[in-house]
């Protein structure tokens, strides 16, 4: 493997457990076994590492998620599997949910002046960009229910990441550990009965010959 996936591969799973400020490059470089040397050969400071792994997770998260919408269907199906599609990324890769917490949080560890940091800023805005179009064409028509786009995404980024970022409590919860193949499943038909109950307009779901999967 190239040393600067070892390195992006090793800050990932730091980063994810204590956030930037947490983290340094030394244990960064071990955790890779790899020189510190080898570290600035690739990146010249700690931003600029948290901004490549950043940029990573959220650059893989918004092809996967482009490629949902792609398959087409109704503004209905397309948020369904949009949710379905967040999840089974996200539970796959098990630092990705703590990751884009702290990205949303530690927003301010993303400097836009480093090419890095500007790609994931990017990315995420991509993201946004693309559920709040999905909302607004669904509400003008008539699928789901008219509210303030902005809120709604939060609403849906809130109960699909941060569920999955819980970890122990999470795990209590639910008696188990939550990137079980069962409970990825279980965790699917929760946010889809959210998004039905809380975004779609039942009266015109329920009226359509077409349509995403009923709850």
């Amino acid at each position: 493997m190239p040393s600067r996936q070892r390195l992006l591969n090793g800050a990932e799973e730091l980063f994810a457990a204590r956030g930037f400020g947490g983290v340094g490059l030394a244990e960064v470089a071990e955790r890779a076994q790899l020189s510190k040397a080898s570290l600035f050969h690739h990146f010249s400071s700690k931003a600029q590492l948290y901004g490549a792994v950043m940029a990573r997770v959220l650059a893989t998260l918004d092809d996967g998620l482009v490629r949902s919408l792609a398959e087409g269907g109704t503004p209905t199906a397309r948020l369904e599997r949009l949710s379905d599609t967040a999840i089974d990324m996200l539970a796959s890769n098990q630092s990705y949910p703590r990751l884009l917490i702290r990205v949303l949080v530690e927003d301010s560890d993303l400097p836009p002046g480093l090419a890095e940091g500007k790609e994931a800023i990017d990315a995420l805005h991509r993201i946004g960009i693309g559920v709040v179009r999905l909302l607004n064409e669904g509400m003008d028509v008539g699928e789901f229910r008219r509210a303030d786009t902005g809120h709604a995404l939060l609403s849906i980024i809130g109960i699909i990441v941060h569920p999955l970022a819980t970890g122990r409590f999470g795990e209590e919860l639910v008696h188990g550990s939550l990137f079980d193949p069962e409970q990825v499943e279980l965790r699917k038909e929760a946010v889809r009965e959210f998004l039905h109950f809380g975004i779609v307009d039942r009266a015109s779901a329920l009226s359509r010959p077409e349509g995403g999967r009923s709850t």
